[in-house]
């Protein structure tokens, strides 16, 4: 479900030991080995709004020792009992799993499969094992049910699919729960799910696939979470450009709040909101050693990016892109062909990035709107999708197109996109990098066809830098920046980008020396 981009967002630091989330118990274990763990010199940190973010994995809380009165105990060493007994069992059931490794009946196609209200409690060593036997964990169309303290591994999705609410149904609850070493997803969405104080590991695409067959997930939250080293199959390689990778994926989502979560050492991109997004909250996170972008909103809507801390992301993608040649600015944080829009209703009219944290990443902000990709592009590869703006892709073509207003509502626009008052820091030394980083931009391409598009030249880029309401100011920098604008060729210092045409970061401060903090 991933899209082809002209430029993807391609290819850690100190370790953060945060307080558990509310409501474990227990001494954290150590941190899971990775490449974090591994740093030395880790030290404790919190996220930028000094709110702590969760350290999750390996230091969840237990379940109740004993079954909660009304409850029905299942067996680990009956294969198959949990799936049994909640078929027995009527809609609105407590399960108790007793202490131990619970497995699925024979058969490829075993699965739990849920009524409306149940609720599965694990007891301090839970575990619902796959043994690579079985695609899928949980799940069924069944709403309002309650997964807590419980481990799930071992399950063989397919790519694009996930193990625990495989089906998507709505107002899922998962807390307190590991799912981790799974092929496909760890974890699929629906409407209303909730997310919270859970660990979302070494999965092999996704921690969390926030996709919904045919329809618009609303209302989700992700909360306090752990998502670490997700992309284990590495999708990236196996299929250049499928877009598929990352810690997690958000399609057609609209309303998401996204707070307090450690979100780290993932292969590809840590948080990937790709497609038909809108009124994301994107809050007190810490985006740290992810291989590429900390964030990537990509054909989008309306977002605040506040009081995240990002550190060292896209320095393996980054530099694999300078070591070929290409020139383009991956951002840590990367705004791809989305920006803000009254007409969609959200929290806010505009994508909002405010008082964030950005050290040591491969690159700053970039911002960037393809001239190919439009509604009824041959380039738009996401078949039977268009702008909100515009339902019926049909209309997106000439010769309507060419004016108001197709020609601006058949296009996904990087407009309205505020950055201020972040703080942005680079050592090159720290980061290893000996050209192409430490980079801010706002950029465009050439606009090369169809014969019949409106859009072809460079009336895109240079709307994109100077006329569609894209603004830098009273942010701080320290280090060696530079900025880029309207071509990925377009090199500018300090003074340049603040100077007309472009007139960015007014109000806004730089300390050039190398490293300076």
């Amino acid at each position: 479900m991933g899209i082809e981009r002209r430029h993807r967002a391609v290819p850690a630091a100190p370790l953060v030991l945060l307080l558990l989330a509310a409501g474990c118990t227990g001494a954290p274990d150590a941190p899971a080995p990775g490449p974090s763990a591994a740093r030395p010199g880790a030290v404790a940190a919190p996220g930028a709004s000094g709110t702590p973010v969760a350290r999750v994995c390996g230091a969840a809380g237990t379940g109740p020792v004993r079954p909660p009165a009304g409850a029905v105990t299942v067996d680990p060493a009956v294969a198959g009992d949990l799936a049994a007994k909640t078929a027995a069992a009527p809609a609105g059931t407590v399960f108790w799993l007793r202490p131990g490794r619970h497995l699925l009946a024979p058969g490829p196609s075993a699965q739990v499969e849920p009524k409306p209200g149940d609720r599965y409690l694990g007891a301090p060593g839970a575990v619902l094992d796959g043994r690579r036997a079985h695609a899928y964990a949980f799940g069924g169309t069944a709403s309002g049910v309650t997964l807590s303290h419980l481990t799930v591994r071992g399950f063989a999705a397919p790519r694009d699919e996930g193990v625990v609410n495989h089906d998507m149904a709505d107002g899922w609850v998962i807390e307190h729960v590991t799912i981790e070493d799974n092929s496909g997803a760890g974890l699929m969405a629906g409407a209303r799910q909730r997310l919270r104080s859970s660990c979302l590991r070494r999965n092999g695409q996704y921690g969390m696939n926030a996709y919904k067959t045919g329809d618009t997930i609303t209302g989700l939250v992700v909360e306090g979470n752990e998502i670490t080293g997700n992309n284990t199959d590495d999708w990236e390689r196996r299929e250049p450009g499928c877009g598929c990778a990352g810690g997690i994926k958000f399609w057609a989502v609209d309303g998401a709040d996204v707070r307090g979560n450690w979100v780290h050492d993932n292969r590809g991109p840590g948080l990937w909101a790709d497609t038909d997004n809108n009124d994301f909250l994107v809050e007190g996170n810490l985006l740290e050693g992810n291989d590429g972008a900390a964030l990537i909103y990509e054909t989008s809507y309306n977002a605040v990016v506040r009081n995240n801390t990002l550190r060292r992301n896209g320095l393996v993608e980054g530099r694999a892109a300078a070591e070929d040649g290409d020139d383009f600015p991956y951002g840590a944080v990367y705004v791809s062909e989305s920006g803000g829009e009254p007409r969609v209703p959200a929290r806010t009219d505009r994508i909002e990035i405010s008082g964030n944290v950005l050290e040591d990443n491969w690159s700053g902000i970039t911002l960037w709107e393809d001239a190919d990709r439009f509604c009824g592009s041959p380039a738009q590869t996401s078949t039977g999708y268009c702008t909100r703006l515009v339902k019926d892709p049909a209309r997106c073509a000439p010769p309507g197109i060419a004016a108001p207003p197709l020609r601006a509502d058949c296009r996904w626009r990087t407009r309205r996109v505020e950055v201020r008052g972040n703080r942005f820091a680079l050592d090159p030394a720290a980061v290893g990098c000996a050209g192409g980083c430490g980079r801010m931009a706002v950029l465009g391409g050439e606009g090369t066809g169809p014969a019949w598009s409106p859009y072809r030249g460079s009336g895109v880029a240079a709307a994109v830098a100077r006329g569609q309401e894209n603004r830098w100011h009273d942010n701080a920098y320290t280090g060696p920046w530079t900025f880029v604008a309207e071509t990925p060729g377009r090199t500018l210092d300090f003074g340049r980008w603040r100077a007309a045409p472009y007139r960015q970061d007014a109000g806004s401060t730089l300390r050039a020396g190398r490293g300076a903090r």
